[in-house]
């Protein structure tokens, strides 16, 4: 069993790993790859770049998921971790936008798509491979260790990176030590394929090939018969929704919210993201341990209600212990964009073929690129001004100048923007000296509990709700729509609601709205499952 769940977790880990770099790398992604861009449409194009491989992760459930069921749990996912450790490895090689042009950025994509494809199977591979082999009323412990993997995938990528900015220095990790997390990625994806090639089929999976009782049509029995479409429907809505809130607002949307709107430095935001790592890798066994005593469905559904706890009174807590000086001068002094509102455009473009040239679209980006929040108010003249308490800025728009010469204006204005800013009470970052670490840490933990608590027992709580035949199709979909629509598209989409209200709060509802349904329906509709028999599915 020991040699089933390190197998089965070494694989998973390796995939955390790889999301955790990219995601953790996101502002310097968009400095090479996106660097037509402006700061904040090149900051939301690689946190879209980041959801990409979430993107095509149903796919990937589909494609392997089939794959599983028909010809087994070992070669599904062997060829998984093969083809995600090469796509991973690969962006270290890649060429540069200032090298390449166009080029670089569409190979980013393409890789970004093998990866997510990859991660389609892999998840759904290794909980099912270690649930089959768990004894049932044990199934949540165990299958807890692979939720821990995102841990140390987490804590694997994140020590990477810190020892290597650390040291090779700032400026030489931005140009070109940003490549060496990925390379590295090679040594984990030897260990995982000598790991798993040592491995044996499934005993319920064996059993069932050798009874002559494999499915033809996994996908056919899987959602067009009307219990099992229901079974995933359940799955989805009750489990995966909250989940895919919950954790990636918890372990990745509070990366941006800390850096890009708090200010706080990237040596320092990271260093929390460590401790927050070590507290959840004991805590997904310690749930996962607890829902086999008191059953799946308590501890996943108080999960479930302390984010919902949190959200918001949390995030403004983190907010006022780590930059006092930022919830200060907003009070004191609050930023007002004075504009038409009609000449207003929507803050995001990753594609970056809109220039954002009017005056109210100048504005309201650079603020955003400083995490400023503000709020707008119709002008009677139809001029743009940001007014800063009681001083103001006026903007001219840029529709009439070439690419070269709106980028010059938007540098001056944002200059005069930071002076303003500054003259106002406004910090340019977060002071290591003034943080308050204790209210902070103490929020961040919370979010940990809440997260863990969702995710522990999931595992268990998935592989429980579908038969042999068709486990790994039924569950990966489910899993992965779950994981890499709702949580996959969290950063980018609640980026882009921030840009667009200009509330550095609003992005929270995103998270909110996902988890409370979840909630509803785990309680009025998800069956425990705890102790089940996966021989009489």
């Amino acid at each position: 069993m020991t040699r089933v769940i390190a197998a089965s977790s070494t694989g998973t880990a390796f995939e955390w790993y790889d999301f955790f770099i990219f995601g953790s790398l996101t502002p310097i992604i968009a400095k090479t790859f996106l660097a037509g861009l402006d700061p904040t449409s090149a900051l939301i194009a690689a946190l879209a770049l980041f959801a990409v491989g979430f993107a095509f992760r149903p796919l990937g459930a589909i494609i392997f998921g089939a794959m599983g069921d028909r010809v087994g749990r070992k070669a599904t996912f062997l060829t998984t971790v093969s083809l995600m450790g090469g796509a991973t490895f690969a962006i270290g090689l890649l060429p540069t936008y200032a090298s390449a042009g166009i080029v670089a950025p569409i190979l980013l994509v393409f890789l970004r798509i093998c990866q997510g494809t990859a991660l389609g199977g892999e998840y759904g591979g290794a909980a099912i491979y270690v649930a089959e082999h768990s004894p049932d009323h044990k199934r949540g412990a165990a299958t807890g260790w692979i939720q821990s993997s995102a841990s140390f995938g987490l804590l694997a990528a994140l020590l990477v990176i810190v020892v290597t900015r650390t040291a090779l220095g700032e400026d030489a990790f931005n140009a070109w030590g940003w490549r060496i997390p990925f390379l590295a990625s090679s040594i984990l994806l030897a260990i995982s394929v000598w790991m798993r090639v040592k491995l044996s089929e499934s005993p319920t999976f064996a059993k069932l090939r050798d009874e002559g009782e494999l499915t033809k049509a996994p996908l056919r029995e899987a959602f067009a018969r009307k219990e099992s479409l229901k079974q995933v429907l359940i799955a989805f809505f009750a489990i995966m929704c909250a989940q895919g809130a919950v954790w990636y607002f918890t372990f990745f949307y509070l990366q941006v919210f800390l850096e890009k709107s708090l200010g706080l430095p990237a040596a320092t935001k990271d260093f929390l993201l460590i401790a927050m790592t070590l507290v959840s890798a004991p805590l997904y066994v310690f749930f996962g341990w607890l829902s086999d005593r008191v059953g799946r469905k308590p501890v996943m559904l108080g999960g479930m209600l302390l984010a919902l706890a949190l959200y918001f009174p949390g995030s403004h807590l983190i907010a006022a212990s780590t930059n006092p000086a930022l919830v200060e001068a907003q009070r004191a002094s609050p930023v007002v964009v004075v504009t038409d509102p009609a000449s207003c455009a929507v803050q995001f473009d990753p594609t970056g073929t809109r220039r954002f040239d009017s005056a109210c679209d100048i504005a309201k980006s650079l603020l955003v690129a400083r995490g400023i929040a503000y709020r707008t108010v119709a002008a009677t003249d139809g001029a743009t001004t940001i007014r800063v308490g009681n001083s103001a800025l006026g903007v001219a728009g840029g529709e009439a100048l070439d690419d070269p010469g709106l980028k010059a204006s938007k540098s001056a204005i944002g200059d005069s923007l930071k002076a303003q800013l500054v003259a106002a009470g406004y910090p340019a970052s977060a002071a290591p000296n003034a943080v308050h670490y204790p209210t902070l840490l103490t929020i961040l933990f919370l979010f940990v509990v809440a997260a863990t608590a969702l995710y522990g027992p999931q595992a268990a709580a998935l592989v429980e709700m579908f038969p042999t035949r068709i486990r790994y199709t039924a569950l990966s979909l489910p899993y992965h729509i779950g994981t890499g629509w709702v949580g996959g598209f969290l950063p980018v989409t609640s980026f882009a609601i921030v840009a667009i209200t200009g509330d550095i709060y609003a992005g929270l509802w995103y998270a909110v709205g996902f988890t409370a349904l979840s909630a509803v329906v785990t309680i009025f509709f998800l069956k425990e499952t705890r102790g089940k028999s996966l021989e009489a599915c």
